[in-house]
């Protein structure tokens, strides 16, 4: 059984498949031996679900920019230190779906608030805690929003609601970001098939499990 926490974040658009992914990504980790917490953003324990409820209530149109960013940090930072930094000193693994970089994305890039100002927001929200990997789920923003109302199922949020023109926006803010962080965040062509997804999710984890546990044998 491993003793050191795993934190890996799923990131994508709206109707990038995120849901699909964790369940795969769940049971690589679980074999590799981990045990695994499963958690969203925003969201994850009780009080960031309630400012969930804020942020993506279609009847709050009128929200500004900042005042969006603030409340995900909010929301961030609170379900970081009560669920994903325990979790860690555990040595679990937690699979979070999103992360600091959907504001980076989405508030930083898409809404013109500046990557690097949103950065210094979550900085002070999550206190040097970030990802071991992200897994940037990129789809055309087309197929996302088809696929979204397609499924009943899934619900309808704010974000849903907004011009195409802001989801091309968020999915070239991503690309920043792949750019950024190249050693962290790896890019799955989310686009292909649900079967081509999970394989390609499957290898990038593995590939880093492996790569990991080399790194520590190296450092005993």
């Amino acid at each position: 059984m491993t003793t050191t926490g795993f934190f890996v974040t799923v990131e994508g658009g709206e109707g990038a498949g995120k849901t699909t992914a964790i369940r795969s990504i769940e049971q690589v980790l679980m074999q590799a031996g981990y045990e695994v917490v499963v958690t969203r953003e925003p969201g994850g324990i009780a009080i960031a679900e309630q400012i969930r409820e804020v942020i993506l209530d279609k009847n709050n149109v009128t929200m500004d920019g900042r005042t969006e960013a603030l409340l995900y940090a909010a929301a961030r930072r609170q379900h970081l230190v009560e669920k994903v930094r325990p979790a860690l000193q555990a040595g679990k693994a937690v699979l979070c779906d999103r992360f600091i970089d959907s504001s980076l994305a989405y508030q930083g890039y898409a809404r013109g608030l500046g990557i690097d100002e949103i950065f210094d927001i979550n900085r002070f929200a999550i206190d040097g805690t970030m990802p071991d990997l992200t897994l940037f789920l990129d789809v055309s923003p087309e197929v996302g929003l088809a696929r979204i109302h397609a499924n009943r199922e899934r619900e309808v949020n704010r974000l849903d609601l907004e011009a195409l023109s802001f989801h091309e926006q968020v999915r070239a803010g991503y690309r920043q970001l792949l750019e950024r962080f190249p050693d962290r965040i790896i890019r799955v062509d989310a686009d292909q098939s649900e079967s081509d997804v999970v394989r390609a999710l499957s290898d990038v984890v593995t590939d880093r499990l492996h790569s990991r546990n080399t790194t520590k044998q190296n450092s005993v």
